[in-house]
């Protein structure tokens, strides 16, 4: 079984899939986080984020296992993760490690801005978790009470922007996906709606 889940950032969809994958007993992939470990090194490295070849390269010599999580969060390496992930090498150079990881047995939920369109567009099943940036900056706040919340959702704005505008994968729901917009409801009512698909 492979569960594709698709939507913005600070939708919630990470959550959800982490529980669903825990729920069902299957394997659980957040792809968002290899691309923030490409962009977190191409800004450790002082690299040009719109270098694609010194960003493919940094993508093919990734090792998923040397990175912990503290270093992959904070808006701003989720700002260069966006612009690496517009690169056509970097999706590709990461294309087929996505899809090895969908394969495994006995199933995987992934979750990101272009599994049911791109990376398993033959997903058992397809979500795609949304919910307003006002309540995504919410959340966001939370995780960084520091940052001014009108700064964070600019920050979310322009990665919406930069995320639904890319000519490579752009964020958008597969034609066949169920949309749950989050907004007002907990983890637990997510999930509960997302297993009333799979499991009727």
């Amino acid at each position: 079984m492979i569960i594709a889940i698709d939507g913005p950032s600070a939708a919630g969809k990470g959550t959800i899939g982490r529980a669903l994958a825990l729920k069902l007993g299957l394997h659980y992939l957040d792809t968002g986080s290899l691309y923030r470990m490409v962009g977190f090194e191409v800004m450790r490295n002082n690299a040009d984020p719109a270098d694609s070849q010194a960003c493919a390269s940094i993508a093919q010599s990734l090792n998923v296992g040397s990175f912990n999580d503290a270093d992959l969060r904070g808006e701003k390496v989720g700002s260069f993760a966006s612009q690496v992930a517009a690169l056509p090498q970097v999706r590709h150079a990461l294309l087929k490690f996505q899809r090895d990881f969908a394969a495994q047995k006995p199933g995987a939920v992934l979750d990101g801005r272009d599994i049911g369109t791109v990376i398993c567009p033959d997903a058992d099943y397809k979500f795609f978790i949304t919910a307003s940036v006002d309540a995504r900056a919410r959340r966001r706040a939370l995780e960084s009470p520091s940052t001014e919340i009108a700064a964070i959702k600019a920050e979310i704005e322009a990665r919406d922007a930069r995320d639904s505008n890319r000519n490579v994968a752009p964020l958008k729901p597969a034609a066949d996906a169920v949309i749950i917009d989050t907004s007002d409801l907990s983890a637990d009512e997510v999930l509960t709606r997302v297993l009333s698909v799979i499991q009727p």
